[in-house]
């Protein structure tokens, strides 16, 4: 019997991949995404991609009273739950919609499971949590926080309010925190991928659309960190891996007792440079960049340990950094405008 798992902000980026996994594996998806910085069409290639149970509701998970209508029209197993904004930079500059948004949304939608007795959930954390980490790699066991910025104040209150849920309610919610590092790379077809709105607030989309014509030339934020060659540490990840790991965590839902914490990485560092170096090479030339001023509410360097997901997911990743800058670069020049070309 198929289960199904509904996953809010499933248009976006990860949600989009993981959606394909989880129908590849036989499960049932609904699908909410108020398709704010999301397309319909990584719907319909969804679809196209994986055919199976897929469904569709343009709703806000701010909007409790239209969340708790889906959950009245289908049986809900579990709910991933990815909806709310990511730019590490623009919450700086927005902290309110950051909050409103990312915490205000989460109890709506919390507030929905309960009323439709649905407690199993699969939460897209970051990590983000950690802050600056006195060290690294970084275990599940690390202090959480400060936090550097409001992105990551906003995943680390929604995960303390995770924590509560158990106490008040002993023995009926199963929770685990996916705390991901850095999504790169898109699905291996070059039908979806990254498609931010507007100037890329990340990395690996920035790089591509330089590639693509779209940029003039990438900019490094600090070239004066203490690295190798200055610029910032990251643990890239694949996002085909990491929407691998989600459907772990859904398989392993029904043996967590609470709510846990697992990070989702690779293990291993690139830098800023090291990432360009790679995606010059996926598209044969040199991609031009300049070093411009350090970024408000970056961190020098982190990445994962990633041994606790091996232990209690069964999961690892195994695409490594050229496996993702190749199909980032497939999809970028298969869709040089995004979903709109």
């Amino acid at each position: 019997m198929s289960r199904t798992a509904l996953l809010t902000g499933g248009a976006g980026y990860i949600g989009s991949h993981t959606a394909v996994v989880l129908l590849e594996a036989g499960w049932s998806v609904v699908i909410v995404d108020n398709l704010a910085n999301s397309s319909p069409v990584a719907v319909e290639r969804v679809a196209e991609l994986a055919p199976g149970d897929l469904t569709f509701h343009q709703v806000d998970i701010r909007d409790t009273d239209a969340l708790t209508k889906v959950f009245a029209e289908r049986d809900i197993d579990a709910v991933v739950h990815f909806a709310g904004l990511k730019a590490v930079g623009e919450s700086v500059e927005k902290p309110l919609e950051y909050h409103d948004i990312n915490v205000g949304g989460t109890v709506s939608l919390l507030q929905a499971m309960r009323g439709a007795g649905v407690r199993d959930l699969v939460f897209s954390s970051s990590c983000t949590v950690y802050g600056d980490p006195s060290e690294t790699p970084v275990t599940e066991s690390a202090r959480l926080g400060p936090t550097t910025n409001p992105y990551g104040r906003s995943k680390l209150y929604i995960e303390e309010m995770l924590r509560d849920l158990p106490v008040s309610e002993p023995g009926a919610w199963r929770i685990v925190n996916l705390r991901y590092f850095n999504p790169v790379g898109a699905h291996p077809s070059g039908r979806i991928g990254e498609d931010p709105d507007g100037i890329p607030n990340n990395l690996m989309p920035y790089v591509m659309q330089v590639a693509v014509g779209r940029l003039e030339r990438i900019g490094v934020f600090g070239g004066d960190y203490d690295t190798a060659d200055g610029t910032c540490i990251r643990d890239y990840i694949h996002v085909v891996d990491l929407a691998e790991g989600h459907l772990a965590a859904l398989e392993r839902l029904p043996t967590i007792d609470g709510c846990i914490a697992v990070n989702l990485g690779t293990g291993q560092g690139y830098s800023v440079l090291d990432v360009i170096r790679a995606a010059s090479k996926a598209v044969g030339r040199e991609l031009p960049y300049e070093i411009v001023d350090r970024r408000a509410g970056d961190i020098t360097a982190v990445w994962s340990n990633p041994t606790h997901a091996r232990e209690v997911l069964g999961w690892e990743a195994t695409r490594g950094i050229e496996e993702m800058v190749a199909d980032h670069w497939r999809w970028q020049s298969q869709n040089p405008n995004g979903y709109s070309s």
